[in-house]
């Protein structure tokens, strides 16, 4: 009897943690705006018996307020509409004047003219579509009257991102920027070239510009590289992008684009095509300085002088994942409002634009304290659930992780978690979704470079046509040793300056 009874209870909990992970990954197929809702909005949702993704996000999207108490109100107050916005002061006005109609236009008892009085006026924004045209570049060339050796002299040709390429250097860089900042694949590129305006360009002509410009910027990237490591504080983080490659057909090869960037600063994605640790190790050697990154083994026992960070982001996520699957257990939800204090003193010295050094004074005053009962509660609740659940994993890697969130308590340069790497990441996996893959191996190095411009470009507000016309052109001719002074950093100040 009781080896059934045992039975019995190993077979329920088994279902349990089965009955966990399926609701978990119902979440997860919902989408990231998940993680935002409240705890008083989780059990109304997995009551429905049919629930879409839209329904979560407009349920995410929801002032505080109603997402502490969802229950509708019977009748709800009519918020105030902010009113139509204006459209920019700076573009240009063509007016259209509409006239009335004939009969309007004279008195019907008179059958004088009526006289204009005003105009009911608005505005609307309006466009033209792409223009498109043929520069025709004719380089003058002179020739000798007196000395026939003399020869013919010949106007310098202007510099090309693609040498003796029919793609102008603005052309390029649209194909450029509709790729990676609009994620617009080059097949639609090419397809709307064709239906819109009747031109005709093959996929291989644009593709190979494309990766052309792209090894153009390697060795700016490399030299972003340096300048990111020399700043003693990276931020580290890593995602799948598909990869075409002889050896597989019929599917693609799982590589990755690792990347390495410091918050508000410098990006730089490194392609490979494993997820091993030869990668960061190859990318980080000789770093002294802070490694930020989340729990993955592969960023661990990188050198001597790397002091490991963690990511509180990562950890917290974990106990709303436990919160998704156990909505009526207060041991998640009293978890989370242990993070919550801790990224509301955050929030605060974001608020009064604290300093590095007045930042950490924050947090060894009023962090530190958070974070020690945050700790005991971990291992309290640690020992009274059995392992194998939600709310047990959650425990095992926030414990397990401890010794590398507490870093950010010591020193005010480091981030409370990972979210300035994530959102680097973003725009590739939106635009993995659309361009599905790399073609080859070796446009791998090529794209990552273009992603690593893109990206700090982003960041360091930076409009990116400006930036690659006025660089891109010149790289072929630049002297490699000074290729550091047409990195996005360096161009942002010369142009300051």
């Amino acid at each position: 009897m009781e080896d059934l009874q045992a039975e019995v209870a190993r077979l329920g909990r088994i279902i349990q943690i089965k009955d966990e992970q399926i609701k978990l990954l119902n979440f997860r197929l919902f989408g990231p705006k998940s993680e935002k809702l409240s705890s008083a909005q989780i059990p109304l949702l997995l009551a429905e018996i049919s629930l879409t993704a839209g329904e979560v996000e407009t349920e995410a999207e929801r002032p505080q307020t109603q997402k502490d108490n969802p229950l509708p109100k019977a009748n709800p107050a009519r918020s105030n509409h902010p009113g139509r916005e204006k459209l920019a002061g700076h573009l240009e006005r063509r007016e259209e004047v509409i006239v009335c109609c004939p009969q309007d236009c004279r008195c019907s008892q008179c059958g004088a003219e009526r006289p204009v009085i005003g105009y009911e006026t608005r505005e609307e924004l309006a466009c033209e579509p792409a223009k498109f045209w043929v520069r025709v570049i004719k380089r003058e060339k002179r020739g000798s009257h007196c000395l026939e050796e003399q020869g013919v002299v010949t106007a310098a040709a202007p510099a090309q991102i693609v040498p003796k390429s029919k793609l102008s250097n603005e052309f390029v860089i649209e194909v450029l920027a509709q790729k990676y900042q609009q994620h617009l694949p080059v097949y639609r590129q090419c397809a709307t070239l064709a239906e819109d305006h009747d031109i005709a360009l093959s996929r291989k002509t644009l593709t190979d510009a494309i990766l052309a410009a792209g090894a153009l910027l390697v060795p700016v990237v490399r030299a972003q590289q340096r300048e990111l490591l020399a700043g003693g504080y990276v931020q580290a983080d890593e995602t799948t992008m598909p990869c075409q490659t002889p050896e597989k057909t019929g599917r693609n090869h799982r590589a990755y684009l690792w990347e390495y960037s410091v918050p508000g600063g410098v990006v730089v994605f490194d392609f490979r095509m494993g997820r091993g640790r030869d990668g960061p190790k190859e990318f980080l050697k000789g770093f002294r300085g802070i490694l930020q990154s989340d729990g993955y083994g592969a960023y661990a026992d990188l050198g001597a002088g790397i002091v490991y960070a963690g990511c509180m982001s990562h950890a917290r996520r974990e106990f709303v994942d436990a919160a998704k699957v156990a909505p009526h257990d207060p041991l998640p939800a009293e978890v989370i409002a242990h993070f919550g204090q801790l990224y509301a003193l955050e929030s605060q010295a974001r608020q009064a634009a604290l300093g590095p050094e007045a930042r950490r004074e924050l947090r060894q005053t009023q962090s530190v304290p958070v974070m020690a009962l945050l700790k005991q509660r971990l291992v309290a609740i640690r020992q009274q659930i059995a392992p194998g659940g939600t709310l047990a994993k959650a425990c095992d890697y926030t414990l397990g992780q401890w010794g590398r969130l507490e870093e950010y308590l010591r020193d005010g340069r480091i981030e409370i978690d990972n979210n300035w790497c994530e959102g680097a990441i973003r725009p590739l996996a939106l635009g993995r979704k659309n361009w599905l893959h790399i073609g080859s191996e070796q446009a791998g190095p090529k794209v990552a470079a273009i992603a690593s411009i893109v990206e700090t470009c982003r960041r360091l507000d930076i409009n990116l046509r400006k930036y690659l016309k006025d660089v891109l052109p010149r790289l072929g001719q630049w002297p490699i040793n000074r290729v550091a002074e047409l990195t996005p950093t360096a161009w942002k100040t010369a142009h300051k300056s």
